[in-house]
């Protein structure tokens, strides 16, 4: 059973305090389907989320099978199951694959246990004949039903569904409600449906009427006209106008124990047809208490995650189209200036010849062409630097703030952060890798680095880590995707102007901002730790800013990508529904 004991939930607006709930009471016993309605904003999505722990009540408690949820602990993952309003499959996976993943990311069983799950789901909400199609070729009704199955994977007692019909055409809501009646009745599960729409209240076994927080009804459909003195169910949102809503509270409580014994009766009724008994409630055994055995452990998360990143990738055309672009047109860019950097430095005789003007002459050349040398072999070098950073935000700008309530649901469902986190260091990773070494291999045949090519090679990986786990961290902290590119964007395009490679800064500005400049450390080490001595010469000759040797280098650069790493795991740790 589950109860509701005083439920308020008080919010400040200015100078004054709203209640979304205010003194919410009510049961549901096990194998019941209850649907909550009423007007917009009368906190039926508000009551749904405190049920499920996403809200925070100010008062009053939930209980469930006898346990206080606020004090002993609330739903573990496997008792419950939430299916919000917005889509939580990717586009790009398949039917199948989205149960799997949800399969394999809650359910602690062998590779049998795990294909029979799946295929129970996909017959219970009668998508078996799709299972190969993808989530974008859906209707919205199989797109609900798909919801419904990832939530199944797990057998939760207590299903908690969020405008779910909203949208849907006559027929296909009808199907829904039918189905998620269903299933309240297997297993003694609890179904509750928040939705606006008062067609098919025949189908619910109580309905919940709520007005601007406050409870104003909670029975059988077959009462609630008689309760409100109407004629249809549609006319039940005018009537609450009518009275205000702590009247129709207070009313409520007067006569909620009549109505409620007429809902037992009922209930009884209902399983007497089938020839059952109520489902008893279910004592918390020793297996519910040991939740980690119920859950699959770090490397499976992992494991599956890694799995379905890359497979979104490899179906994504926009995205993967971006990455192959930057891999190859990226690299072609900074061979183009190669041969600005081609010209070898002239060297003079220790013996000075008798010719003065000569000697002049020879002198000019040799800083000419120092010159030259200097300015392209240390602009080839930011040039890599800055596009593999332009890379590094693209890898990873969107990254979590473009599936952040995807996310959010999987936490919900018991996915751990820590290997959400290493799913999406281990991705980026692979991609870095593989950006950055291209790099190094296509402009190396073109312009053969002047000195130490590992130290380079090591440092542009770096360059290319650093922006991705930062621009990862900003990913996980902001609100929205947009958000996230924008800034992401703003940070590479400040890389250049305040490494001091085309201009040096002034003393304090460049203490202040260099720190963060991870194009500075890594083309400052590729140059002082790797250049040929004559070339690092011919650099200083045209570059005012001081350089740094390559090991304090490759410690900012590792300092990056550990700062980035731990704000990310401090933003997906966050849990931020809206």
């Amino acid at each position: 059973m589950l109860e509701a004991r005083n439920i308020s939930l008080e919010v400040e607006s200015g100078e004054e305090s709203i209640f979304l709930l205010n003194d919410v009471n009510f049961c549901v016993p096990r194998g019941h389907f209850m649907a909550i309605v009423g007007p917009s904003g009368c906190g039926k999505t508000t009551l749904l989320k405190a049920i499920a722990g996403i809200k925070e009540t100010t008062d009053g408690s939930f209980f469930w099978e006898g346990r206080d949820l606020s004090e002993e602990g609330d739903f573990e993952p496997h008792e419950i199951g939430y299916v919000p309003q917005f889509s939580i499959a990717y586009d790009e996976l398949t039917v199948d694959e989205s149960i799997e993943s949800s399969a394999r990311l809650r359910v602690n069983a062998d590779e049998d246990e795990l294909n029979d799950i799946i295929d129970n789901v996909l017959a219970e909400t009668g998508m078996t004949d799709i299972a190969d199609r993808q989530v974008k070729l859906l209707s919205g009704g199989q797109k609900r039903r798909l919801a419904l199955a990832m939530e199944l994977v797990s057998s939760p007692r207590i299903l908690l569904c969020d405008e779910v019909t909203s949208g849907l055409d006559p027929r296909s809501e009808r199907e829904i409600v039918q189905l998620l009646h269903d299933l309240s009745m297997k297993d003694g599960r609890i179904v509750i449906s928040v939705t606006h729409s008062l067609a098919q209240m025949e189908l619910y076994d109580s309905i919940m009427v709520m007005v601007r927080g406050n409870l104003a009804f909670h029975g059988s459909p077959s009462v609630m006209v008689h309760y409100f003195s109407v004629d249809n169910f549609e006319e039940v949102y005018p009537r609450l106008a009518l009275r205000e809503p702590i009247e129709w509270g207070a009313s409520w409580m007067k006569h909620r124990l009549d109505y409620y014994k007429r809902l037992e009766e009922e209930h009884v009724a209902k399983f007497s047809q089938r020839g059952e008994s109520p489902p008893p409630p279910s004592p918390r055994s020793d297996e519910d208490e040991d939740s980690e055995s119920l859950a699959p452990g770090f490397m499976t998360q992992l494991s599956m995650l890694l799995r379905r990143r890359f497979s979104i990738l490899l179906r994504d055309r926009t995205q993967l189209m971006l990455q192959v672009a930057m891999i190859v047109v990226f690299p072609i860019l900074v061979a183009l200036f190669s041969s600005k950097g081609q010209d070898q430095l002239l060297t003079l005789t220790d013996v000075a010849g008798t010719d003065i003007a000569a000697d002049i002459q020879a002198q000019q050349e040799q800083a000419e062409v120092r010159a030259r040398v200097g300015s392209a072999v240390s602009g080839i070098i930011m040039f890599e630097v800055i596009l593999l950073g332009l890379m590094g935000s693209n890898n990873s700008a969107r990254e979590v703030a473009g599936e952040r309530l995807i996310m959010e649901k999987e936490k919900f469902a018991g996915t751990g952060v820590g290997a959400y986190v290493a799913s999406k260091a281990v991705y980026l990773l692979v991609l870095v890798l593989i950006q950055s070494l291209w790099m190094f291999l296509f402009v190396q045949w073109f312009w053969p680095f002047r000195g130490d090519a590992l130290n380079h090679l090591v440092f542009l990986m770096l360059a290319n880590a650093a922006m991705t786990s930062v621009c990862l961290g900003i990913s996980a902290n902001c609100k929205t995707a947009d958000q996230a590119s924008l800034l992401s964007i703003y940070l590479v395009g400040f890389q250049l102007p305040l490494s001091g490679a085309v201009l040096a800064l002034p003393e304090m500005v460049e203490s202040l901002t260099q720190p963060f400049i991870s194009a500075y450390w890594a083309w400052s080490g590729s140059i002082e730790g790797g250049l040929r001595p004559d070339d690092l010469v011919a650099v200083k000759s045209i570059v005012q800013t001081s350089f740094k040797d390559a090991m304090p280098c490759r410690i900012v650069l590792m300092a990056h990508i550990v700062l980035g790493l731990v704000l990310t795991y401090i933003g997906v740790r966050r849990t931020r529904w809206e």
